[in-house]
């Protein structure tokens, strides 16, 4: 399955689909001119295995980034024990203490095993804790690719921040050791071990998500 993404999003970087600094410089520039501000980013995990890599840095740096100009207020942590016996959420939010965001300012989801569960879990999360307004941080590829589940899926907008390339290397020179224990997870087991490649293929696709209107598959309003 990671073979098929990384053949897909190679597919669509040759051909020019995504230009990962035109289009993050362009909402970042939105965002900044018209004076918005989030209640609360999502930001989805990644796997970890002994240290953060540079997609997980980017995203966690670039949350940071936005927390202390004041764009967004709070953070969501996304992501279970997926490809390793570590929960994703969890370790983001190590690294995010680290770097000096609040405890209060932080809330975890632990139960999306695909970027698009990412996105519907932390949603109703953000339901539940009164966010109103909400944004999706990571990085251009992901953002590029999940800007029409966002369009289409939920009534309150998802206003997409991935991280700006050039912007993210000037903050990129600081690095953090954690102790993961707490991030551990008893008896885990890979989802590879647990699901079939085409059931895994369509969990990518949203076929999991326990939406409250299935017929329409959308969320309702924050």
């Amino acid at each position: 399955m990671q073979k098929i993404v990384l053949a897909a999003l190679l597919c669509i970087f040759l051909l020019g689909c995504i230009s990962y600094r035109k289009r993050p410089a362009r909402l970042f520039n939105e965002v900044v001119q018209n004076q918005k501000t989030f209640d609360v980013a999502i930001v989805p995990g990644i796997a970890f295995h002994d240290k953060w890599d540079s997609v997980m840095k980017g995203r966690v740096l670039w949350v940071d980034f936005l927390y202390r100009k004041g764009i967004v207020k709070n953070i969501i942590f996304s992501g279970a024990a997926v490809y390793s016996p570590y929960t994703e959420a969890k370790i983001m939010g190590l690294y995010a203490r680290q770097l000096g965001i609040p405890e209060t300012h932080i809330f975890y989801e632990t139960r999306a095993e695909h970027s698009t569960e990412n996105i519907y879990y932390s949603y109703e999360l953000a339901r539940e804790k009164g966010f109103k307004t909400i944004a999706l941080v990571t990085d251009p590829f992901q953002s590029a690719l999940t800007k029409g589940f966002t369009r289409r899926r939920f009534a309150t907008p998802i206003q997409h921040i991935p991280f700006m390339v050039d912007t993210l290397n000037k903050i990129n020179k600081v690095d953090y050791t954690i102790n993961p224990a707490a991030a551990f997870k008893p008896g885990f087991q890979s989802i590879v071990e647990r699901e079939g490649r085409i059931k895994r293929f369509f969990g990518t696709l949203g076929a999991h998500i326990p939406w409250e209107n299935k017929q329409g598959r959308k969320a309702a309003p924050l």
